[in-house]
């Protein structure tokens, strides 16, 4: 008879890695950069997250990889502490972004490559905050295998829309209506300077509705003068009339 009561310790998935989200900030600011701006467009049934860790084994913690940012369609939006594969209808994030730090090596972006393709990455992407360059691959719907992407400068996410450029030193990238990727910063600069070019119009508008305004007053009293002056002749002629005189008779 087994007597055997052993009972099999919960497994635990933590929410965080202990890794530091970022090691500059240029790292950071793409992170933050990518994930506001693929959020903003992206369709409302998508869930996207930036540093979070997906585990894709109930049985097994440590099956896990936390993407610098990823976009999960037909997932729900809302709060996760982790993103847990089979919570999620074993959706796994169809596409998912890597941003470089001084410490990456090839070795490792290789790995972390496989283990997202592996389980269900349909694209992915990878960039070089100090270079400004895009590395891509993309699984082809011929062979189910990830190929690289030959040219980035010009190459459209088949899945978001999004289009890649290349500037050095930038994180360039543009959502599928052609806007370009904003950190906040820059967004706060074009809402400064937004602001201030309608100031400048308003008060445009304003000097040109002062300008109209002195001018039909201007006209007004021209107008007024007018009158006077054609009252003060018909009363001249009135008097003249009055005492025989008729102005309108030829002389002689």
């Amino acid at each position: 008879m087994n007597t055997d009561t052993t009972i099999e310790p919960e497994l635990e998935f933590p929410d965080s890695d202990g890794l530091p989200m970022s090691e500059n900030s240029r790292q950071y600011e793409a992170i933050v950069t990518l994930k506001g701006n693929l959020e903003a467009f992206v369709p409302m049934d998508a869930f996207v997250a930036g540093d979070h860790l997906i585990y894709v084994d109930s049985r097994d913690p440590k099956l896990r990889q936390a993407p610098d940012v990823y976009v999960a369609l037909g997932r729900p939006r809302g709060h996760r502490g982790s993103y847990k594969l089979w919570e999620e209808e074993n959706v796994f994030p169809q596409v998912v972004f890597e941003v470089l730090g001084p410490s990456n090596t090839d070795a490792e972006m290789r790995q972390k490559r496989r283990f997202y393709f592996a389980h269900g990455a349909e694209e992915y992407y990878e960039f070089d905050p100090e270079a400004g360059t895009w590395l891509g691959f993309v699984v082809d719907p011929n062979t189910g295998l990830p190929r690289q992407v030959v040219e980035m400068d010009g190459h459209t996410s088949p899945l978001l829309g999004m289009k890649f450029g290349f500037r050095p030193l930038e994180l360039i990238a543009f959502r599928p209506d052609g806007s370009r990727f904003l950190s906040f910063q820059e967004q706060e600069d074009r809402r400064v300077a937004e602001h201030q070019r309608a100031e400048a119009e308003r008060q445009r508008a304003d000097a040109e509705h002062l300008r109209a305004e002195a001018e039909r007053q201007r006209a007004d009293a021209e107008h007024q003068r007018a009158e006077q002056a054609q009252l003060a002749a018909d009363r001249f002629l009135a008097m003249l009339r009055a005492a025989g005189l008729d102005p309108d008779k030829p002389a002689g």
